[in-house]
């Protein structure tokens, strides 16, 4: 295995524009205007949905239609689709993009979750350009990993933002019998890197067999900054990933797809909004839960009707828990997780039921269940917090932005 020298060249570049004042620009741009020496001349092939696009917010299809000497014969959809709105685990069609007619391709809902050897066959090169939120649990940098090591062909990352920053790493390292589609590999729950650093990680640690895989940088770009702080478009990368606040407490409320309790599906904030019919003492929850003193968090009572379709859907309304983020960059989103859970658990363990198989996934491991059972989540989470150190120093030499 190994990652081109072109990834650390890209990358020095980028470092040295990254120096200069002005906005980011994402990988797509960089590789049409500084390195399209990448693909001229060559078939290509993008796996990609609605989020990848310019700053103008021109489509990365479009960007590549248009430019001269590269012929797109391929697309390819991750979960959600290639317009990101179909909802989690629907299945997705392969069909045709009626814009270019290059045929799309859907690596989610069926039997094939990576580009197939008949899919690339009139391809010579494939590009990955799709907006993560640096979450493990999230599928769109496993359907990245999983594709660069199946394609047998030049793969390029063409990078973007980790929307809740990449200095930030929270929570376990996933352990190997909690492998899944919403954790592939042994990395931390919030892992602090943008999408062409985790993969040059998995590949420089050996925990990827991809030979060759380039990435290219995005420009302007420093670890310290918030999505919204880029100066690109908010596009919500996923139907239920609705704003920023959503997607920084993502890594800890996610939890809650894994029990009887509704994560905000189906309402105007999900990932905000945590609710259940049976809460009848909701008020001395949040009470609890403020008292607790949580950085960055503040808890309010409130109610929802959930919309049809959607987990615990109702006609009546709902209590929930809503999570203000008063200080985004005091937060801890996965310890508000395991926080909430507790406190929900402690008061409501025979109507809290878990959906066991679940959340052993997105936790990575069957602690997290044991802990909010027996009422340990302190010792979890300093379990975790060591886990978050290790990886920090693990993945540090993989960082391509200052």
């Amino acid at each position: 295995m190994r990652i081109l020298a072109a990834l650390f060249t890209l990358g020095l570049a980028a470092g040295n524009i990254a120096a200069q004042a002005g906005p980011v620009r994402p990988g797509i741009e960089v590789l049409v205007t500084d390195s399209i020496h990448l693909i001229k001349g060559k078939r290509v092939g993008l796996i990609t949905n609605h989020s990848g696009r310019g700053r103008d917010g021109t489509s990365s299809i479009d960007l590549l239609h248009k430019t001269p000497g590269v012929k797109l014969t391929a697309l390819f959809g991750p979960e959600h689709g290639l317009r990101g709105i179909a909802q989690a685990g629907e299945k997705v069609a392969s069909t045709v993009d009626s814009a270019t007619g290059v045929p799309i391709y859907s690596l989610y809902g069926g039997d094939v979750s990576v580009p197939t050897a008949d899919m690339l066959k009139d391809v010579d090169i494939l590009l990955y350009d799709i907006q993560d939120v640096g979450a493990r649990v999230y599928t769109y940098p496993w359907t990245m990993a999983l594709s660069a090591a199946a394609a047998k062909k030049p793969f390029v990352v063409l990078d973007r933002p980790d929307p809740i920053r990449a200095d930030r790493v929270e929570g376990n390292i996933l352990e190997l019998p909690f492998v899944s589609g919403v954790g592939r590999f042994p990395v931390a729950l919030r892992y602090g890197l943008t999408a062409g650093e985790l993969i040059s990680y998995l590949i420089g640690e050996k925990l990827l067999n991809a030979a060759d895989v380039k990435v290219v940088p995005m420009s302007g770009y420093r670890r310290n900054l918030w999505y919204d702080q880029t100066g690109l478009p908010w596009v919500n990368p996923s139907p239920n990933i609705k704003d920023l606040d959503g997607a920084l407490l993502y890594p800890g409320t996610v939890f809650f797809e894994g029990a009887n309790i509704s994560e905000g599906r189906g309402t105007e904030s999900p990932f905000s909004l945590i609710g259940a019919s049976w809460l009848y003492d909701i008020r001395e929850i949040v009470t609890e839960l403020n008292a607790a003193k949580m950085p960055g968090v503040r808890f309010e009572v409130t109610e929802r009707v959930i919309e049809p379709g959607f987990k615990l859907a109702t006609v009546r309304p709902t209590p929930f828990i809503k999570v203000h983020v008063t200080d985004r960059n005091a937060v801890k989103p996965v310890e508000v997780g395991v926080r909430m859970l507790r406190a929900i658990y402690s008061r409501h363990s025979s109507e809290f039921v878990w959906r066991e198989s679940a959340i052993d996934r997105l936790a990575g491991t069957a602690d997290l269940r044991t802990a909010v059972q027996n009422g340990t989540v302190d010792d979890l989470l300093a379990r975790w917090e060591v886990d978050a150190k290790t990886f920090t120093a693990q993945s540090r030499k993989y960082w391509l932005y200052p």
